[in-house]
């Protein structure tokens, strides 16, 4: 007769959590996932060790972990060596935390800084206590998982890298290269911050409760923003204008933003861009050229870029929120 599978049996998981042990958790706190907070809770310690794994993690490494629930990728990134800043939303989980990794992992207690907040809400390293990562590795809520993605990147310039755990349709969005069918709004905001690609399928069952679909890793390795005199606002405007009505085509979908189609026509020509081409087909650098077209053409009877979205959009698909990101004038969430 065969034993208890490592995931079952918390010796053999090195103090990681498996499926009874996330179960207990969540039943002593009185917890019952969310489909408001996006609440998944991964119960296979192997799975965890093969993200940590993929993420580069080292006894060297200050690591951000957004959402750490219950703890099971939390246990598995100490285990490592490094320090981990956990910011948490939920109180409960937030109180709990501390204890489990005291009582799993006593050891490393000391490297675990717990803060308690909206991660949306982070604007710098002073809201995590002065702490400056350089590593983010985080299961992501399906829901705002591009908007933390884009919010980290920009209130914190000490992240090297992000390795983060999206639902698989989400993944392929913000990895999407320009001219594919998934590329948009996301595709083109991450680029501005990074080099983009999808690593890992990671199977469903590893969750509980069992989502629909599968998840995948995505790794976001840091770059230089492309060189324009162009703000990150004034790209992620013409961003949002060009994805907007992605049938139109570049002339009109900007003309809004310009102020009349023939502004925006002049403005896609000193960039070097055809006024028939789609907003699909164009790459980050491409817009940044056209913002600075835009903003060299001086005031026009422009509408602006789009009217701010409300901070949340908890209820929307992953498809809505993986559409849309930070509109212009918003911080990136």
């Amino acid at each position: 007769m065969s034993g208890p599978s490592p995931q079952e049996n918390p010796a053999a998981a090195g103090g990681l959590l498996g499926p009874a042990q996330v179960r207990g958790l969540a039943q002593a706190l009185g917890i019952r996932p969310t489909k408001t907070l996006g609440q998944n809770f991964v119960h296979d310690a192997g799975a965890v060790r093969r993200i940590v794994r993929s993420a580069g993690v080292g006894p060297q490494h200050c690591v951000l972990e957004v959402g750490p629930g219950l703890g099971s990728l939390t246990l598995a990134l100490l285990e490592t060596g490094a320090r981990v800043v956990a910011v948490e939303i939920d109180p409960a989980l937030a109180r709990a935390l501390p204890v489990t990794v005291a009582d799993r992992m006593p050891h490393a207690a000391g490297r675990l800084s717990l803060i308690e907040a909206d991660a949306l809400g982070i604007r710098g390293p002073a809201d995590l206590g002065g702490a400056r990562p350089t590593l983010m590795v985080a299961n992501l809520p399906y829901n705002v998982a591009v908007p933390l993605v884009l919010t980290a990147l920009e209130a914190l310039p000490s992240l090297e890298r992000l390795t983060v755990m999206v639902q698989a349709e989400v993944a392929d969005r913000l990895a999407a290269p320009p001219g594919s069918r998934t590329y948009g709004v996301p595709s083109a905001k991450a680029a501005w911050y990074a080099r983009v690609r999808r690593t890992l399928t990671i199977s469903r069952h590893v969750f509980w409760p069992v989502p629909h679909v599968d998840s995948a890793l995505v790794e976001l390795i840091r770059r230089p923003p492309p060189a324009t005199t162009a703000s990150r606002e004034q790209v992620f405007a013409v961003i949002d204008s060009a994805f907007s009505q992605r049938r139109k085509t570049l002339r009109k979908a900007l003309a809004d933003l310009a102020g009349g189609t023939d502004r925006a026509e002049a403005a896609l020509r000193a960039a070097g861009i055809d006024p028939a081409q789609r907003g699909e087909r164009l790459g980050v650098e491409a817009f940044a050229a056209l913002a600075e077209a835009l903003s060299a053409l001086g005031p026009g009877e422009s509408q602006g870029p789009p009217a701010q979205q409300p901070a949340h959009r908890p209820h929307h698909s992953p498809a809505q929120a993986a559409q849309e990101g930070p509109r212009a004038g918003e911080e990136p969430r």
